[in-house]
């Protein structure tokens, strides 16, 4: 990892930018299998998971007879330990519920608003060389808190046309209602057309490397939602002279290890730090099974030495991590300047990775500086806020002018007319 001594500010947004696909190749190729699955359905889901997967499939869904081998398989420490984190997730995303709040505007005129529940939703869980099981508690117990009906769940087999077990069990735990042995832009694309096997639905959400974010990116100009823009997942660690260099170490290989295209960045005040971190880091690295994976990803990494924590606070919220760490016994102070960041980890002992499983805060957050504009999932994902209004017999004779006259000066006398055909009833 390289260390950068004192930049300029003005040199803070070069050192911020990602690094950039070729977007014009990516979103042709995205683009003509997401235009095959729309037009031949399952024929083509099949084609695309013999191509990527490597596996030719008898069947997409999962059955009742899968689902329960799979949770023979799962051992019951981490069915006790999925269950400590499904309890923690629950917890706080049940306290996010709303109560709806009626608010009189004017004399007989009363407006609220209501949370109603996105009906069919599609969940897409990466698989690979990390099945990320963590990901459905964080997508599926906040779909089931807020009612949605319906939620698909979409994950790409392995070679043997399998399903990690703790895939299938994490699944079936929180709620899931279909499961299905798709991934890429496959899985996207029949969760937003619907094939012959696999529903449509309304929103997707959930993470994936830079084919399956194409995918969901073009999904959503046709009309289906889409959690958040995603990329490759990054950490900021803020440090200063209180951390523990081991710790913030094994922060940074915490996420050089998700892929090549993940980013650890190092912010601190003290060179002395910088180079402790980084040869701790060298260190830890070696012992990972992982290291190829986190080298090439710490190769893209960098550190920064700044020349205070404000200026480091300033940095973080230029580059917007998707989590921030600041590693310092007084962390606390510093929560009041930070205005962009995924998610915060705020002390010695917040480790990215407590969020990431059981603390009970959602791991699905925005990536590729994103958290400027968009939140991480919550239980606001997976509803929408419809808003109502009821207006009296006074209400339409408090505000009935001012609405007349609005109207005509916009020229929409239709507008207007709907408020005079009332109004002259009633003064009648």
């Amino acid at each position: 990892m390289k260390i950068i001594k004192y930049p300029q500010v003005q040199e803070w947004e070069q050192l911020c930018k990602r690094v950039v696909f070729n977007e014009n190749s990516l979103q042709e190729k995205v683009q003509a299998v997401l235009k095959e699955v729309k037009e031949d359905g399952d024929i083509a889901v099949y084609k695309y998971t013999q191509l990527f997967d490597g596996v030719q499939l008898n069947s997409l869904e999962v059955t009742e007879k899968e689902l329960q081998e799979a949770s023979d398989l799962v051992a019951e420490e981490l069915k006790e330990a999925i269950g400590l984190a499904k309890k923690n997730i629950e917890l706080f995303h049940t306290s996010q519920k709303e109560t709806p709040k009626k608010v009189t505007t004017a004399q007989g005129v009363t407006c609220w608003r209501k949370s109603v529940a996105i009906e069919k939703v599609g969940l897409y869980i990466p698989g690979g060389s990390a099945p990320l099981f963590s990901t459905i508690l964080m997508l599926g117990i906040p779909a089931k808190i807020a009612g949605c009906k319906e939620i698909i769940l979409c994950t790409p087999p392995n070679k043997e046309g399998k399903i990690n077990p703790a895939i299938l069990y994490t699944a079936s735990l929180v709620g899931v209602t279909k499961i299905f042995k798709v991934g890429g832009v496959q899985a996207i694309g029949a969760m937003a057309y619907g094939t012959e096997t696999i529903p449509n639905v309304y929103k997707i959400l959930g993470p994936g490397n830079q084919f399956v974010t194409k995918a969901k990116e073009l999904i959503q100009q046709q009309g289906v939602a889409i959690d958040m823009p995603a990329g490759p997942s990054e950490v900021l660690v803020i440090a200063d002279e209180t951390c523990t260099s081991e710790y913030v170490a094994a922060d940074l290989l915490s996420q050089a290890e998700h892929g090549a295209d993940s980013q650890a960045v190092l912010v601190t005040t003290n060179e002395e730090i910088a180079q402790n971190v980084v040869k701790e880091l060298t260190k830890q690295l070696e012992e990972l099974p992982r290291k190829e994976l986190a080298k090439k990803a710490i190769e893209n990494s960098f550190a920064v030495v700044l020349n205070s924590i404000e200026e480091s606070v300033q940095f973080s919220n230029i580059y917007a991590p998707e989590h921030l760490i600041i590693a310092s016994e007084k962390a606390s102070n510093y929560i009041g300047g930070i205005v962009n960041a995924g998610s915060v980890f705020l002390g010695n002992y917040s480790c990215e990775s407590a969020g990431d499983y059981a603390s009970g805060t959602n791991h699905t957050l925005p990536t590729n500086g994103y958290a400027k504009s968009y939140s991480g999932v919550s239980l606001d994902s997976f509803v929408k806020k419809i808003t109502f209004q009821e207006v009296t017999q006074e209400g339409i004779q408090t505000i009935g002018k001012a609405i007349e006259l609005m109207a005509e000066t916009e020229g929409l006398q239709a507008h207007k007319n709907a408020i005079s055909v009332r109004l002259k009833e009633l003064n009648n």
